[in-house]
C-alpha cells in the first residue's frame, strides 16, 4: 500500500501546483480586464462629453 499512497501524494501535489498556476493566470487576466475597463470608461466619458458639447453648440 505504500506505493499507492506515494502516487496519490504525488498526484495531489501536482494538482495543487496546477490549480495555483490557474489561479495566478486568472488573477492576471482579471487585473488586465479591470485596467482595460477603466481606460475604456475614461475614453467613453471623453467622447460623450465631446458629443454633448457639439450638441450644445447647435442650439
Amino acid at each position: 500500500m505504500g506505493f499507492w499512497r506515494e502516487q496519490e501524494a504525488q498526484i495531489s501535489a501536482e494538482l495543487i501546483i496546477v490549480i495555483a498556476a490557474l489561479v495566478a493566470v486568472a488573477l492576471v487576466l482579471v487585473t488586465q480586464l479591470q485596467k482595460s475597463a477603466k481606460e475604456g470608461s475614461a475614453t467613453l466619458e471623453k467622447k460623450t462629453k465631446a458629443v454633448w458639447d457639439q450638441v450644445d453648440k447647435i442650439k
